[in-house]
């Protein structure tokens, strides 16, 4: 929610105590997912619940300076890890798996820090009015003409010294951002940025009303301080979904934008509204095929499956600020929703939902999560707030299940935590956690274990590339 000219996330606790084991089967699952949490069954403050396939490797708190802001995304390259935070970002050395270090940290504060990577450039999303675009500015209204909000760019080719080059001003800022890269000889040249922001007001000179577009940076990769706003394609003519019963915000533009650039396919998530984009032209996506569902407060992030004939949208559902796996909120809201892409349109199937309920303080609802590559079937890895992180096959459209899980009890500060994002990168799993730091997970399931023969010199999760066989490729 946008608070003053500034993003708020404001999510809260999280639950479901001395959890089952997977090994007891997906009807135990069942059952369990139909009786309200118990006191008895919430684990401790911090207390650590796997399913018996699900191992915790490590947990690396985070580094000073950043130990007082949440965490948020991640983006993976070679034998690092990159994991945003609103108060900035940190490097992580992931070579060695149980062994994970922290190179360095950069403090530079503003909401999300969202992060992607190419090459030598990591690229940060700021959504929150600052008095300028330095790391050192301060909160200050959008209703200043002067404030800024954003991009900003750095060199990361010394990881232990990360280097601030560039900013580039958006309208609405950038909640979040999506890389794709260049077509053809383009490849080589240039990389673009899909800037997903929202929520205008008309007390904003740089965010007035309407605003049912993106924002297309455009980076040549030779001189990345000429990045530059090259088109703000409009998503909505019509305005969106604004009439809905039960949005959390009219569509205002996008939350987030997943991009399968081999495809030239881009699945948006925009608030009241899911859609198809046609990316063949890098500076001019077009919307292909738009959907609304009633159970869907707000569209948040989403997944393409490998062979892009599926697409899973998330709802964050109170904003990520609410208790709502729970019995009263039910298995079809804060949920994901499973689309089968037939002729261009979007076909719903099913929806799935944590099969764990919890305790009514913990902040829990469906969020950032990557594909685990393994040929022949979908499965996703994806976080959920305090309600941890879950493995769901999906190969199945219409009949989605979990099989396996990770969790904390209740964040011992009493307040908001849990996973913000959990992905799959070269055999483990990495979730980073509000307030414990950089989780390393490790899934030992015949049904995941052939992923980890897959090989990827990067990850933008965002930036979705194909594997094949046995082996696979990060994007250019």
């Amino acid at each position: 929610m946008r608070q003053g000219g500034s993003l708020v996330s404001s999510p809260l606790g999280k639950g479901l105590g001395g959890r089952f084991l997977i090994a007891a089967a997906a009807a135990a699952a069942l059952v369990l997912g139909t009786v309200p949490a118990q006191a008895s069954e919430i684990p401790a403050p911090g207390q650590v619940v796997t399913s018996a396939n699900v191992a915790h490797v490590t947990n690396v708190p985070k580094p000073a300076g950043l130990e007082n802001t949440i965490n948020t995304d991640i983006a993976f390259q070679g034998d690092y890890a990159f994991v945003g935070n609103y108060g900035g970002f940190a490097i992580y050395d992931i070579r060695d798996p149980k062994h994970v270090k922290v190179v360095s940290s950069v403090v530079c504060p503003g909401s999300q820090m969202d992060v992607t990577v190419h090459g030598n450039l990591l690229f940060s999303a700021v959504d929150s009015s600052r008095s300028d675009d330095s790391c050192n500015s301060k909160a200050q209204s959008a209703s200043i003409k002067e404030s800024w909000e954003g991009v900003r760019i750095f060199d990361i080719s010394d990881k232990r010294n990360p280097r601030y080059i560039k900013s580039v001003e958006t309208n609405c800022g950038s909640h979040t951002l999506t890389l794709v890269p260049g077509k053809g000889r383009d490849r080589w040249r240039n990389v673009y940025l899909y800037v997903s922001s929202y929520s205008p007001n008309a007390a904003f000179p740089d965010c007035a009303p309407p605003h049912d577009k993106i924002s297309v940076i455009k980076v040549p990769l030779r001189k990345p301080v000429d990045a530059a706003v090259v088109s703000t394609p409009v998503i909505f003519p019509d305005g969106g979904n604004e009439t809905q019963p039960g949005l959390l915000l009219p569509t205002t533009g996008c939350h987030d934008i997943t991009v399968y650039a081999e495809k030239d396919v881009a699945a948006g998530a925009c608030m009241g509204d899911g859609v198809l984009l046609d990316i063949s032209n890098r500076e001019n996506p077009v919307v292909k095929a738009r959907v609304t569902d009633p159970n869907f407060a707000f569209w948040h992030s989403a997944t393409f499956n490998n062979e892009g004939t599926k697409v899973i949208f998330t709802d964050e559902l109170g904003g990520g600020g609410g208790a709502t796996c729970n019995e009263a909120t039910g298995p079809n809201r804060g949920a994901d929703a499973i689309f089968d892409i037939r002729r261009g349109r979007l076909v719903f199937k099913s929806y799935f939902k944590i099969p764990r309920y919890q305790g009514e303080t913990e902040n829990c609802v469906a969020h950032n999560g990557s594909l685990i590559p393994v040929r022949g079937r979908d499965i996703l890895v994806q976080a959920w707030y305090q309600g941890g992180v879950s493995v769901i096959d999906f190969t199945d459209s219409a009949h989605p299940k979990e099989i396996g899980f990770f969790e904390r009890g209740p964040d011992p500060s009493g307040g908001s935590g849990g996973i913000w994002s959990a992905y799959y990168y070269n055999g483990y799993v990495y979730g980073s956690d509000f307030n414990f730091g950089l989780d390393v997970l490790d899934v030992r399931d015949r049904r995941t274990d052939p992923a980890k023969r897959v090989r990827f010199d990067r990850l933008n999760v965002q930036t979705q590339t194909s594997y094949r066989g046995w082996f696979g490729l990060g994007e250019e």
